[in-house]
């Protein structure tokens, strides 16, 4: 049964944000229970960015992840420090690599080392390394389809950026193929 707890963070602008809101979407499109809570820093770019996700197939409580989260997805340094605690023993950190060079401490969790800046500056675009830490994390819990983060690209960004699924779902393969590499 699905039940996960996803906390995304990073700096503003790494689109945290938009990892949140793709895997609430494409859990509605799949008719799951889903929540997507976002918490902003005082500051419009640069600053701390960071949201609670569930995607659920039993009815949600509150859409607050305290320390029980499943997974944590962190693009930077200070959202590795910040949100280390909060997942529950068993859980997983994908860590943004390129940008973190410290190891989590925990042993507990799963650790994932993904170097989501440097994936996304191979396929020629670096603002979808959250892209790539996306599909690592889909690879690894399996909470929706990578075809419904794909269909809820358009209803997140608009038909105008439909142009941009075939680079988003090659980004999305590269971070699912990473970790797959790793597991190997």
């Amino acid at each position: 049964m699905i039940n996960e707890k996803v906390i995304c963070a990073g700096f503003g602008g790494q689109g945290v944000m938009s990892m949140g809101q793709l895997m609430t979407y494409a859990g509605m499109l799949e008719n799951k229970e889903v929540s997507w809570l976002p918490s902003y820093g005082p500051e419009m770019r640069g600053g701390t960015a960071n949201c609670n996700v569930i995607v659920s197939e039993q009815m949600i409580g509150s859409p607050v992840i305290t320390n029980d989260a499943t997974a944590a997805i962190v693009m930077n340094l200070p959202s590795l420090d910040k949100f280390e605690s909060h997942v529950e023993a068993g859980g997983m950190i994908l860590v943004n690599s390129s940008l973190i060079t410290k190891k989590v401490k925990r042993e507990d969790v799963s650790a994932y080392y993904i170097p989501a800046n440097e994936i996304a500056n191979e396929l020629g675009n670096p603002r979808i390394a959250n892209m790539v830490m996306l599909g690592a994390y889909l690879e690894l819990a399996k909470p929706v389809d990578t075809g419904s983060i794909l269909e809820a690209f358009k209803k997140v960004f608009g038909e105008s950026k439909a142009h941009l699924v075939p680079l988003n779902k090659e980004a999305l393969e590269r971070g699912a193929a990473f970790v797959k590499a790793l597991r190997a």
